[in-house]
């Protein structure tokens, strides 16, 4: 009989592994149907007329946030953290771009995603085009929208009149961070109706919900796994 130190879940008869999946199932149902109604809750949120007038370097020129729907309902932004003095792009936020796929869907749904940086739009165009991207990317350099939206969180910059991250998430963070903001359009009035940070970020793409299918999951350190399995700093 062959022995390993490799980590792995305990091998059990065909009707114990049965009986656990049974369990298993079971939490899975429930978590959906919580997934469910928090979806609703976020469909029923309230929403703010944003009364400042943000413009954005694009490939085309100066481009204002109502210009970015292309005349559509809703549009999604991603922060993509880039600051004005590097080089490169997060690294995080390029995988989890790299990784998401066809997106013609949201089109059919009226609704616009767009990357937006701080980095300028000359940067984002060179590191777009090592990347081999075609999404949409504009450059929020000079502008408030970085601050506005909590993905610059410079010490020196006075907040602004309401906060959508968490006081204690803040204190520990200063400078460049990535997210997600939902806007809509009643005809040329622009209103937030959501923003999102770090893990609130992960379902964007499929790779984490491949992983968590898998016996080592994630391999992250915020994971509750059993002692051995592989994990690494979640934002390492």
């Amino acid at each position: 009989m062959t022995t390993t130190t490799l980590a792995h879940p305990p091998v059990v008869s065909a009707d114990t592994w049965l009986a656990e999946r049974k369990a298993l199932l079971a939490d899975e149902k429930a978590l959906t149907k919580q997934r469910d109604r928090v979806n609703a809750k976020r469909r029923r949120l309230p929403m703010v007329k944003l009364d400042k007038t943000y413009i954005f370097a694009g490939p085309e020129g100066e481009t204002s946030l109502l210009d970015l729907f292309e005349g559509r309902r809703q549009l999604l932004v991603y922060h993509f953290m880039f600051d004005p003095e590097w080089e490169n792009g997060c690294s995080g936020c390029t995988g989890l771009v790299n990784a998401i796929g066809d997106l013609s869907l949201l089109g059919d749904r009226d609704t616009t995603f767009v990357l937006i940086s701080r980095a300028p739009l000359a940067k984002l165009e060179q590191y777009k085009a090592r990347q081999g991207w075609t999404l949409p990317w504009f450059s929020s350099f000079g502008s408030d929208f970085n601050y506005d939206f909590h993905v610059t969180l410079d010490a020196a910059v006075a907040p602004v009149q309401y906060n959508y991250r968490d006081q204690q998430e803040q204190h520990f963070m200063q400078g460049e961070s990535h997210g997600m903001s939902v806007f809509f359009r009643i005809d040329d009035e622009v209103f937030h109706t959501y923003s999102t940070y770090a893990r609130g970020c992960e379902g964007l793409t499929d790779a984490y919900s491949l992983l968590d299918l898998t016996p080592y999951g994630r391999q992250q350190d915020f994971e509750d796994s059993p002692a051995g399995w592989p994990q690494r700093p979640t934002y390492g």
